[in-house]
């Protein structure tokens, strides 16, 4: 019989067993500048190169591509950008559905829809956390039909266009049957790997079984620009397009402004740029300390009663974006107050996503039963999850 009372002190006890000890709250996830992040930010306010070009720009394209093993990286303001053109690379529509977890950021869902398109929201898996690939599978025999060479949803008449995984908290999804269903059922892969720079599927960076993926580097993102993005793409007329789109479209002249198509200013400016290649280099220094943090927090919670540590699956090599914990089902009533236990102690833990089908705006979009994720909700706590800590 759990005593949840005890547990939840346990918890609270085992965090700061984990962690050093503070004077301040402990943030759930802060920048870390410990490299040239300084010489390289400087460099552009002396040369005055702080805007959308600039030699920083095409390095840290180069670096990012290096690093995830893609052949093009095309750095853009921020993630959600990055999801909105890759979406609309890979042909998605007015009125087209696009399959996506309900337990997502915003930023997923928003992206579907700033292309005038539907969001479909479809159940995840406890493993990865992420999109169900089997469950998924049964739902789409029961509501998809090949027309035209197109996949549709027989009950609303729309085109089904692509299916977004997210890798959660840095956790890939098991993408190898996610690749078989887009092959069955003529629907395209986009990668959501705002979080999982470091992660690896089967030995492949995440980013490369998609035809596009997108990251993302906001301030709380394992290596951050403060804000911005990029897209990711093995294809190169893809990338080529991509880079031209983003770039307003402009075609390249000495001073004519010549646009050939309606494109995005959707920019990195080269001051954050610099700041990305300066965590760059410490990327790997970065994912070491990580991968410690989630050992020393798997060792302190495996003698806590009611919870499990959550940790990366047999197929996958995870970047611990932020380390989570699983209440067991008799204990997810107690979520909210080990929250505010955390809290008083000052370490700013924080649940789950709320799912994107409880949102207003979303409260009516079409979606497959979501009876694990809505379960897996109740139950999720991210904890401190800083690389330097």
């Amino acid at each position: 019989m759990i005593t949840y009372a005890r547990s939840r002190n346990e918890i609270i006890s085992a965090v700061k067993s984990c962690l050093p000890s503070q004077e301040k709250s402990i943030g759930l996830h802060e920048p870390c500048f410990a490299g040239k992040e300084w010489e390289y930010i400087k460099d552009c306010l002396d040369t005055g190169w702080v805007s959308s070009v600039g030699k920083y720009v095409d390095t840290f394209e180069e670096k990012l591509a290096e690093y995830t093993g893609v052949r093009r990286a095309i750095a853009v303001v921020n993630g959600t950008a990055a999801l909105h053109i890759a979406l609309k690379l890979v042909g998605v529509e007015q009125g087209d559905e696009v399959l996506a977890p309900a337990m997502t950021f915003i930023a997923t869902t928003n992206a579907i829809t700033y292309c005038g398109a539907i969001p479909h929201f479809v159940d995840s898996e406890k493993r990865t956390m992420g999109i169900d690939p089997y469950k998924l599978a049964d739902y789409l025999s029961e509501i998809a039909e090949i027309r035209d060479s197109c996949c549709f949803n027989s009950h609303t008449g729309r085109r089904l266009k692509a299916v977004l995984p997210m890798h959660t908290f840095g956790h890939p999804v098991d993408l190898d049957p996610l690749v078989d269903i887009c092959n069955r059922w003529r629907l395209e892969l986009v990668e959501d790997a705002a979080e999982s720079l470091g992660s690896y599927y089967k030995g492949r960076h995440t980013g490369n079984l998609g035809k596009v993926a997108a990251l993302s580097f906001n301030g709380n993102k394992i290596v951050t620009t403060g804000g911005g993005g990029a897209i990711l793409t093995n294809d190169e007329e893809l990338g080529r397009i991509a880079k031209h789109i983003t770039t307003t479209a402009k075609l390249p002249h000495k001073w004519a402004f010549n646009h050939d198509k309606v494109g995005y200013n959707y920019r990195l400016p080269n001051i954050n740029a610099a700041l990305g290649c300066a965590q760059m280099e410490q990327l790997p220094a970065f994912l070491a300390n990580k991968r410690a943090l989630a050992a020393r927090y798997e060792q302190a919670f495996a003698s806590v009663d009611g919870i499990e540590f959550f940790k990366e699956t047999e197929f996958a090599t995870s970047n611990y974006w932020l380390n989570a914990i699983l209440l067991n089902d008799g204990f997810a009533a107690e979520r909210d107050t080990i929250l505010e236990m955390l809290h008083q102690n000052g370490l700013l833990a924080r649940p789950a996503w709320t799912l994107m089908h409880k949102l207003p705006m979303y409260a009516n979009n079409p979606r497959a039963d979501l009876s694990t994720v809505e379960n897996l909700e109740q139950r999720i706590i991210n904890l401190p999850s800083s690389v330097f800590l």
